[in-house]
């Protein structure tokens, strides 16, 4: 005997991405804020004046990536449980990629899921992490390798939370918007060459355009089948750096740096891109102190750990590489030693 369980059906998980100032935030039920001591310390007293709710908890979680794991989901959860959330609760993800990552998470995982909503105050976290509904922890094997697919119910972009935001930190986010632009639009990445991002207005546009993109990109494919992998572009490089360095040496937007100029090598060396593009790329991030190279101690262990990147299946590793400036493309068909060679380049360099 067999039993269908017909679970067709047509779900909208759309929501809105406010760029601007934070407005006001109404909510019937309770809502809990997920932050950390840092944001909460330059900045939760102006969401609190912007948010109207029955009842306002918030939750503190130490600042870090190494803090991003299953642990610490375990204690935001437990936090939201001594609170008595229900599913008719809200979770605010109130900090960086981080933080979204997790809030997310722990949204995802409380009551068999809850609505959660990003206000995200990192330029990393503005432009690419708080869009799209990836949400996860790190642990030992790789980078985000637990998690789920959980959209948020809104965004909200207020430029106005980046001016605390420390140098480092703003380059990170840039390394995310140069992601972009060379991946899908070219006339961008010209426009970013020419403009400088410590401008507020121009940075305002930058944001717009760099979410507009990922939105796109999100749209077509919300579940990472196929173009979305695209925008790991660096990351596959990026994770690997943080693995070895125990997420400690670099911030993230700083490994998808160092990333996009090893992808960039890689691209070159099969073809794909030309040596000028890919000065005019390391010259763009190194205008925002990036690092852009990493000396790989053990070019054998590095390769191997591309093999717990999400997007390779089996012996096969997925890289996503720059068709010049403008276009991307996602193969994987790279050679092992064609990976070595490029690898090998970076062994035993000056960080």
């Amino acid at each position: 005997m067999t039993i269908s369980i017909n679970l067709k059906r047509i779900i909208d998980d759309s929501y809105p991405l406010h760029i601007g100032p934070l407005p006001e935030i109404n909510f019937e039920g309770k809502v809990a804020i997920l932050t950390n001591p840092k944001v909460a310390g330059l900045h939760l007293q102006t969401l609190l004046a912007s948010l109207k709710a029955k009842e306002v908890y918030i939750i503190t979680i130490p600042d870090g990536e190494q803090y991003k794991t299953l642990a610490t989901i375990e204690s935001v959860l437990d936090r939201m449980f001594d609170h008595r959330l229900n599913r008719k609760s809200l979770l605010i993800a109130f900090g960086g990629g981080v933080i979204g990552d997790m809030g997310g998470f722990s949204a995802s995982l409380y009551n068999r899921g809850i609505d959660f909503i990003q206000i995200p105050t990192t330029l990393l976290s503005q432009v690419d992490a708080s869009v799209g509904g990836k949400t996860g922890v790190n642990n030992r094997f790789g980078k985000n390798l637990i998690g789920a697919f959980h959209q948020p119910r809104a965004v909200y972009i207020d430029p106005s939370f980046l001016h605390t935001l420390p140098s480092r930190e703003f380059g990170a986010g840039v390394a995310e918007i140069v992601k972009m632009a060379v991946t899908f639009n070219a006339p961008f990445f010209e426009w970013l060459e020419e403009n400088d991002l410590r401008d507020g207005d121009n940075l305002q546009y930058a944001i717009a355009k760099a979410v507009e993109t990922k939105a796109g990109v999100v749209e077509e494919d919300e579940k990472e089948q196929g173009l979305r992998a695209a925008l790991n572009y660096g990351h596959t490089f990026g994770h690997v750096i943080e693995n070895e360095t125990k997420y400690e040496t670099y911030l993230h937007g700083e490994s998808v740096a160092i990333g996009i100029v090893m992808a960039n090598e890689l691209a070159c060396e099969v073809g794909l891109m030309s040596r000028a593009e890919a000065e005019r790329v390391k010259a763009l991030l190194g205008r925002y102190g990036l690092p852009l190279t990493y000396p790989i101690s053990d070019v054998e262990r590095f390769y191997q750990t591309f093999f717990l990147d999400k997007k390779s299946a089996d012996s096969a590793i997925t890289f996503i590489l720059p068709r010049g400036i403008g276009a991307v493309e996602i193969t994987d068909t790279i050679e092992e030693g064609t990976v070595k060679k490029v690898l090998a380049t970076f062994k035993g360099i000056g960080a």
